[in-house]
């Protein structure tokens, strides 16, 4: 199952958390999975990343890793074409790979891969070597990470530059690296700061792209990632329905794949 870069758009799909006030079946998130990922392979989408969305005080609890693991194998069963990526919501490198192995998806992403930051959580540090050393351990080269750089959702404990951020989770074993800065401009600054410092990977762009920019986000990265621009009007987050079909042609229309 080796892939050589990423598919040039990549659509993320968030899981409603599996703890909260409103507790439901695995039944009802595979039902959820199903309905709202047929929309976009209906659409051409070729890559989804499957985001669980459950807060938790460490590292992946055993509920997540289960429940990601067997809607990951259902997913990959009923979508047998469609390439699958992982991301926990826990920060935690290796359960994102037990994961990814257990239902044979494509890579998994990693927010916090090198450096040290605090989000609103609390305090991260560089999953990097847990990762690697792990992936290694269960014989699994194949699932790729790709690696986020100063994620914009947290803030780095020390001024590392962008460049020098990805050069390290180059060197540190991510096969992708994921760019997304405060906004779309700051992204492709971004993206052009770690080519000329001689980031050799393939780039994606996390976020704020949309169907007015994506051919520019192509023309400078090897990939992005969408959910929010893709949104039906009014959907609510547990909605069967969340995506809309026009906004999907239209992205992909004005990728000019």
């Amino acid at each position: 199952m080796l892939i050589s870069s990423p598919a040039p758009i990549i659509a993320a799909l968030q899981l409603p958390p599996f703890k909260g006030v409103q507790p439901r079946s695995i039944a009802w998130y595979e039902d959820f999975l199903f309905s709202n990922a047929s929309i976009f392979v209906d659409a051409g989408i070729t890559s989804i990343k499957v985001q669980d969305e459950t807060r938790e005080p460490g590292s992946a609890s055993i509920q997540t890793v289960a429940r990601m693991s067997a809607l990951g194998s259902a997913f990959r069963k009923q979508f047998p074409k469609t390439e699958l990526g992982i991301i926990v919501q826990a920060h935690d490198g290796e359960a994102p790979l037990a994961i990814a192995d257990a239902a044979d998806a494509h890579w998994v992403r990693l927010k916090i891969f090198v450096g040290a930051a605090v989000n609103a959580e609390g305090m991260r540090n560089a999953l990097n070597v847990s990762a690697t050393q792990y992936r290694a351990a269960i014989g699994r080269p194949d699932i790729k990470i790709y690696a986020d750089v100063h994620d914009r959702t947290c803030q780095p404990l020390a001024p590392v530059a962008n460049e020098t951020a990805a050069l390290w989770a180059q060197n540190m074993g991510a096969d992708v690296l994921v760019i997304t800065g405060l906004s779309f401009e700051d992204s492709i600054l971004r993206v052009h700061a770690a080519r000329a410092a001689g980031v050799k990977r393939p780039i994606v762009i996390g976020g704020s792209v949309t169907a007015g920019n994506v051919r520019a986000a192509l023309d400078a990265a090897d990939s992005v990632i969408v959910s929010t621009a893709l949104l039906r009007d009014g959907a609510a987050h547990d909605d069967f329905n969340l995506w809309d079909k026009d906004k999907i042609a239209r992205l992909i229309d004005a990728a000019k794949l």
